[in-house]
């Protein structure tokens, strides 16, 4: 038992060591979102091509999102709640729209491999990697291997490709003006006490009561409604968080996605490597479409507009906004009722129509049996 718990010790430094390398190289070398991209990559090269023993605890992770999820909840004032508010109607538009381009694209990549429609579709649809395979898992006739490499390879190439696209001419990584608002400015770390060591345990206790309600991305939202809701209701002091601190959470949360992709589970390993690739790059190119109508209609810097309607992870994106001071509150009022919207109603949705056409093919099996 001693062996064991030290070969897990271990591995964990070697890891933390392998994302601190990352981090730091990425740095020197000025890339963008240094401390998420370091960790992810080196993670991803260090486990799939060196064979390095790593491994990333999923708690780790979670704490690096309770600590994006307290900054997001720093942007949530009265103000700022007005105007998501005020585009509910473009936040269901949009999010209808997108879901449309995965129904559309897996429809297609079905017709184009041997891959069934639903597992695709399911392995499509950008509604948080837990979400969907979860509802995969609980779907006998999914391909739970092919749902979770489409969702992890979408999610890493959206994490390592909207940073570029943030930082090209095109998008310029910084807020053009128009409804925007400059990022909360970044404090020090004495600044955070004592009013911290408040709202720390009172964001943990957040969090693990949204995880008890079974809230999507729980360990970002309950952080987030409770900063808010000591915003909106009372005046106590709520300090912003040092850009140092930012950073660690990039990497607890980089190291996490950097594992997460595990390529020799696969059957058809090229096919399916090539389709992943594909669909995700068809997604990325139908965000930049919609966010470009999204900031013609709203006057919206091409960042914010970006990073809202990019199909990432919402901790993941809620990071880039903070680097290119895009509006914080509108890129995670987008991603949060996008999440809430397919965690709500198109999982429903999804599990009705795939039971309607599991029960329809052994029909017809029956049928030609008899």
């Amino acid at each position: 038992m001693h062996k064991l718990g030290s070969h897990v010790v271990f591995r964990f430094f070697l890891s933390l060591g392998v994302s601190i390398l990352g981090g730091l190289l990425f740095t020197a070398i000025h890339t963008p979102i240094p401390w998420l991209l370091g960790p992810m990559i080196f993670m991803l090269v260090g486990s799939q091509i060196a064979k390095l023993p790593l491994m990333w605890p999923t708690s780790i992770r979670d704490y690096g999102i309770l600590i994006v999820g307290y900054s997001i909840g720093l942007t949530l004032t009265g103000e700022a709640l007005q105007g998501i508010l005020h585009q509910l109607p473009m936040m269901l538009l949009m999010t209808l729209l997108l879901i449309g381009l995965c129904t559309l694209t897996a429809y297609v990549a079905s017709k184009l491999t041997d891959f069934d429609f639903p597992s695709l579709l399911v392995g499509s649809i950008p509604g948080g990697l837990s979400q969907m395979v979860s509802l995969a898992d609980e779907m006998k006739s999914i391909n739970l291997t092919l749902v979770t490499f489409l969702q992890v390879t979408r999610l890493i190439m959206i994490v390592f490709c909207v940073p570029f696209l943030l930082f090209s001419p095109w998008i310029g990584g910084t807020t053009g003006g128009g409804t925007d608002q400059p990022m909360i400015e970044i404090a020090t770390w004495a600044a955070l006490f004592p009013e911290i060591l408040l709202y720390a345990p009172l964001c943990v206790a957040g969090a693990w009561i949204a995880r008890k309600l079974r809230f999507p991305t729980a360990f970002m939202l309950g952080p987030m409604i409770v900063m808010c809701v000591i915003q909106l209701s009372t005046t106590m002091h709520t300090p912003n968080l040092p850009s140092s601190l930012l950073n660690i959470s990039q990497l607890m949360i980089g190291s996490h996605v950097g594992l997460m992709l595990r390529p020799q589970q696969l059957q058809r390993k090229m096919q399916t490597v090539t389709l992943a690739i594909t669909s995700s790059v068809l997604l990325i190119a139908g965000s930049l479409g919609l966010s470009y109508i999204l900031m013609k209609m709203f006057s919206l810097s091409a960042a914010t507009s970006l990073l809202s309607m990019a199909p990432g992870g919402m901790d993941q994106m809620s990071i880039m906004a903070h680097e290119v001071h895009a509006n914080l509150s509108v890129v995670s009022g987008y991603q949060l009722f996008r999440i809430l919207f397919i965690f709500f109603i198109v999982s429903s949705l999804l599990k009705m129509i795939l039971m309607h056409m599991l029960r329809k093919k052994e029909a017809i099996t029956r049928s030609s049996i008899t």
